[in-house]
């Protein structure tokens, strides 16, 4: 391990930094090595990282000492934070301030910065066109990493900003499955009208990321975004059709209908769908399918996705 480069990684045990993690440890001839942070070193996934050689290391993104430790000798690191776990945007942003203090300290060489839109750029507080939540943010989880990106720029850090997209792994995990309806029909619900959501696979976010690392300083301060492919609802179902053998249809709701289905999140995700809906062309523009696949030649579209994961999609 000492003559290759070490990359640090936030959230391993998830869907982003777990791609990171693997693509690192999937090449042989890699220039980095990977050390896996983990709440706990015993958990299978972190056991199954040891197993495949990675360092696995303890540590918790809201103790600046325990980080400080996970950056020890490291040439970079992958920083990314969970908005779901505690659903706090203050709380996310003292996460990012947390990884900056140590950063600084710990002269990492490249860092990449897992972050999205700050919406509020394109939609001001006092906009009616869509609720203002908690009294300072319209997409809460979009806008606290937005918001984040210059205290990254400020400290001079040398990061590449890498801009997410809606993950297929959704339709899995996150209750965004097609449900079945009174008719027979199954649905899957989001408000997009007819337009596009850019949309990748969980995989694929940290294979892109292990390609910044690889470019070296090429992207450093540079801000990328990525999907694996741009569909809209119809076109989406009609797949999700042919792989489940089920009639799936889209049902675009409003997002004021959205933001009342009441489950935890649905006001965040209401206006998540219509900003990407009402500034589709900003957002879509910003991710680029071409680049994605030239930092990540395995990358998935949607149908490649599907012929891997449809069975695992719970269908009621």
């Amino acid at each position: 391990m000492e003559s290759k480069k070490i990359i640090t990684v936030f959230g391993a045990t998830g869907a982003q930094g777990g791609g990171l993690a693997r693509a690192i440890l999937a090449d042989k001839n890699s220039a980095f090595a990977v050390r896996v942070v983990t709440r706990n070193a015993n958990s299978e996934k972190s056991k199954t990282f040891a197993q495949l050689g990675a360092e696995v290391v303890e540590a918790n993104i809201d103790d600046v000492k325990s980080i400080k430790k996970a950056l020890e000798g490291a040439y970079g690191a992958y920083f990314v934070t969970f908005f779901w776990e505690h659903f706090s945007v203050e709380k996310e942003q003292q996460e990012v301030k947390n990884f900056i203090e140590t950063a600084l300290e710990s002269h990492l060489q490249h860092i990449i910065w897992s972050t999205l839109e700050d919406t509020r750029n394109w939609m001001k507080l006092d906009d009616d066109r869509m609720p203002t939540l908690n009294g300072k943010y319209k997409v809460p989880h979009f806008d606290g990493k937005g918001e984040a990106d210059h205290f990254f720029t400020e400290a001079g850090l040398p990061t590449t900003f890498l801009r997410t997209s809606f993950y297929w792994d959704n339709f899995i995990h996150f209750g965004m499955g097609p449900k079945k309806g009174e008719d027979g029909n199954y649905y899957i619900t989001f408000p997009m009208d007819d337009k596009k959501l850019a949309a990748i696979a969980a995989e694929d976010i940290g294979k892109c990321a292990y390609g910044i690392f690889k470019k070296g300083k090429e992207l450093i301060g540079k801000t990328v975004g990525i999907a694996g492919e741009k569909l809209n609802g119809n076109e989406m179902a009609t797949k999700l059709s042919n792989v489940l053998g089920k009639n799936v249809i889209f049902n675009p709701v409003t997002p004021e209908a959205y933001r009342n289905f009441g489950f935890p999140g649905a006001e965040d995700l209401g206006n998540m769908f219509q900003f990407k809906r009402d500034f589709n062309d900003d957002f879509n523009g910003a991710r680029n399918e071409t680049f994605a696949k030239e930092l990540n030649p395995e990358l998935q579209d949607f149908d490649k996705w599907l012929s891997v994961n449809a069975s695992k999609i719970p269908i009621e």
